[in-house]
């Protein structure tokens, strides 16, 4: 599974990165900023701990997955500026990874 995964790589990772992979567990649109801040929403509102980061795409960047830009949703996330279009580093604990598998749009 998509989370298992990014665990292995590091503990700690930024919420785009999660929203990614919790997205392709559950078949969901991730490039859609409106359904990040739905999820953002959840964690927040679950408590789980989470501490705002800044994420930053040069110019030269070319991440991007399943044919979107991650720099260009991150880009569109920043344009927002609320709590919900925030990215986050969280901690991929078992206890995390419970939670975040309980959002459903």
């Amino acid at each position: 599974m998509a989370l298992e995964e990014l665990r292995k790589k590091v503990l700690y990772q930024n919420s785009i990165e999660i929203w990614i992979g919790v997205s392709e567990e559950k078949n969901i649109d991730w490039f859609e900023p409106d359904n990040y801040k739905k999820f953002i929403a959840f964690l927040l509102k679950n408590e789980l701990k989470m501490k705002q980061m800044s994420i930053c795409f040069d110019e030269s960047d070319t991440a991007s997955y399943g044919g979107h830009s991650k720099k260009v949703f991150a880009n569109k996330l920043a344009a927002i500026n609320d709590e919900t279009s925030f990215c986050y580093s969280i901690k991929l604990n078992d206890g995390a990874i419970e939670l975040i598998r309980k959002f459903n749009l």
